[in-house]
């Protein structure tokens, strides 16, 4: 049976995502740091999903969605809004699905993000997020187009497929005692929430945000959703304003804490990863290991997921932050 976008998903939807995943999502790998367990004095493992297909691990939500598409929403189309990896997602996921996609982005996404995603044949639709509303934009195409609208974060078969990272990290690294998330709209950390439960339920689950946007730790101590203006930092996909009416319940009820970095800690993991890992990392993508590092939690002795979430990135931006 199809999961309704609106009902709160399970670990068996999780596991039934794989299953559609199998030969269109790569089974990304799990790399290991010498200097990062020095560094933590802790077993450290990076799922590195800036290595998944589009870059990022928005590839396996996407296809997970549009895979359940009926056939008359197939020949509708998918329309999207997102700063630039749930965009290129759902137009590779609709290029492979043989659909048409449109995609509202903010006109100052990243440039590679936004060719990347014409360049998968979505059509993209610009806004301004400092002042434009993406959700009534998206909407309103929607609905003029006939099209079916897929958020980049609260939506079931989205956070569903979003798990299947995690799951894949607990299935080839049992025991970990640890896990950290990047944290935006909450889509991953749902995600990983719903694996974790089944495969490590002892595996402590941690979200990390940026400072300038921790709506989410500011939702887990006030027991509801707190919504903010639209955050000015670097992590680019995580300036979401609040966590969704799907993905809060799930990481309130499961979420160990939520920890956050700062900008010059995010370049810091940035220059980590290309100094002693060889990896291109985005921002965003670095959130989870910056908030090991810097988050106040003792892991000396631990076993330590980390999920690198994307590696989409302007070069000329990314090598500003290296030089800074």
């Amino acid at each position: 049976m199809t999961l309704l976008p609106h009902a709160l998903p399970t670990y068996d939807d999780v596991a039934e995502a794989a299953y559609r995943l199998k030969g269109m999502a790569h089974h990304t790998p799990v790399l290991r740091s010498s200097t990062a367990d020095a560094q933590m004095g802790a077993q450290v493992f990076f799922k590195c999903e800036n290595l998944q297909r589009t870059g990022a691990f928005k590839f396996r939500g996407a296809f997970n969605t549009l895979a359940q598409f009926s056939d008359a929403q197939r020949r509708g189309g998918v329309l999207a809004f997102s700063a630039g990896n749930h965009a290129q997602a759902i137009a590779l996921a609709a290029q492979l699905l043989d659909m048409p996609a449109a995609i509202v982005m903010p006109e100052d996404a990243p440039a590679s993000k936004m060719a990347a995603t014409r360049g998968y044949g979505a059509q993209v639709v610009t806004y301004n997020r400092y002042t434009e509303d993406r959700e009534a934009i998206s909407r309103r195409l929607a609905q003029e187009r006939g099209m079916t609208l897929v958020p980049p974060f609260d939506h079931a078969q989205v956070i569903a497929g979003q798990g299947t990272a995690a799951k894949e990290l607990f299935e080839e690294v049992p025991d970990l005692d640890y896990l950290f998330v990047c944290l935006g709209g909450g889509g991953l950390m749902a995600g990983s929430l719903l694996a974790a439960r089944t495969l490590a339920p002892q595996c402590k689950v941690v979200g990390v945000e940026p400072e300038a946007g921790n709506d989410a730790q500011q939702s887990l101590r006030a027991g509801h959703i707190v919504r903010i203006d639209t955050p000015r930092t670097i992590a680019d996909g995580a300036q979401t304003q609040a966590l969704g009416e799907l993905t809060f319940p799930i990481i309130a009820a499961h979420a160990e804490d939520i920890v956050t970095v700062s900008d010059a800690q995010l370049m810091q993991a940035l220059r980590f990863f290309a100094e002693r890992m060889k990896t291109v990392v985005e921002p965003t993508g670095a959130l989870a290991w910056a908030g090991a590092c810097h988050g106040g939690l003792d892991l000396r002795g631990a076993r330590v997921g980390v999920v690198v979430s994307g590696g989409n990135v302007d070069l000329s931006r990314y090598a500003r932050f290296l030089a800074d």
